[in-house]
Parts: structure tokens; C-alpha cells; sequence
């Protein structure tokens, strides 16, 4: 009697052990399947000259639901500079929807949310701006791989407010 107790011990600690495993490498999976559909990207953007500095860092990830439809986020940073004129930093994100009609084509919408802080020279006697510059973009592109080349248009354009100096906008995006 007491051999047939400790057996089925041993039978159930087995058992438990096996289901907590089991959970384990299902759980995983389904971690996995959702890394596999996540891709990363974005954009790095450099412009200098005649006492101009432009940096910006703009981070994204997307998660594709098929080979046609894929959603995501990014971030934006960028830092302007002009000596002697203005200091200014952008920050903020986005929210981007991603459509291939065809594997080569790829039609995008963009929303884009920013915060701008520029701080003039006091010589200038220009008031500094602190203020929020929405942007939604819809674009089209040739997409080969993980890069796509393309045109963007933000149907918010605000000549005064927004960053940009054209609502029409060129782009190359990477997700890797």
C-alpha cells in the first residue's frame, strides 16, 4: 500500500511538472508568433550648413497582420538650431497604418502628433512658440524588400504652425 501511494506521488508530481512545462512552451509560442509579425524601423535625418543644424531621431515599429496590412507606432525627436536666430526642439509620435495592394505598392496613412518648443534670440524680439502641430499624412510608394520609396502628402498643412515647408513630402521607410 505504501509503495502504490508514493508511485502515484511520483505519477502526479510528474503530471504537474509536465502541465506546468506545457504551459510554459505554449505560452512562449504564442510570444513568439507575435515577435515574428513585429518590425522595427524608422528614420535618421542630418541637415547642416551656413550656421543651420538639423538632428532628428525618429524610431518606429509596426506589426504586420498579413502581407498587406500592417499597423504601428513611432516616436520623433529632433533638434534645430540656427546661431544667433533660434533653438528649437521637436517631440512626439505617431500612429501609422500600412497597405500593400500589391507586394511593390504600398499605400500608407499617418497620423502625427508633435510638440514644438523654439526659443528665440532676445535680440530679435520674437516671441518664442511653445505649441502642438497635428499632421496626417497619406502616401504611396515602391516598396522592394524592407525599403520603400515614396511620396507623402499632410492633408493638415498649416503654412504658420506646422514643421514642414511643403504639405508634399518625400520618404524612404526601412522595417527590418
Amino acid at each position: 500500500m505504501k509503495t502504490l501511494l508514493t508511485i502515484n506521488k511520483k505519477i502526479a508530481l510528474i503530471i504537474l511538472v509536465f502541465s506546468f512545462s506545457l504551459n510554459h512552451i505554449i505560452a512562449q509560442q504564442k510570444t513568439n508568433y507575435f515577435w515574428n509579425h513585429v518590425r522595427f524601423g524608422g528614420g535618421i535625418g542630418l541637415n547642416f550648413g551656413n550656421d543651420f543644424f538639423s538632428g532628428t531621431l525618429a524610431p518606429s515599429a509596426i506589426y504586420e497582420f498579413d502581407k498587406t496590412f500592417a499597423l504601428g507606432l513611432g516616436l520623433n525627436g529632433t533638434f534645430d538650431s540656427q546661431k544667433r536666430v533660434y533653438k528649437s526642439t521637436i517631440l512626439g509620435g505617431s500612429l501609422i497604418g500600412l497597405f500593400n495592394i500589391i507586394n511593390e505598392i504600398q499605400l500608407s496613412a499617418e497620423f502625427e502628433q508633435l510638440h514644438v518648443n523654439r526659443r528665440y534670440n532676445t535680440n530679435l524680439n520674437i516671441p518664442n512658440d511653445n505649441y502642438w502641430s497635428p499632421a496626417l499624412f497619406l502616401g504611396a510608394g515602391y516598396r522592394s524588400g524592407n525599403v520603400t520609396f515614396g511620396v507623402r502628402y499632410d492633408i493638415l498643412f498649416d503654412d504658420n504652425k506646422s514643421i514642414y515647408i511643403d504639405p508634399w513630402a518625400p520618404f524612404v521607410r526601412f522595417y527590418f
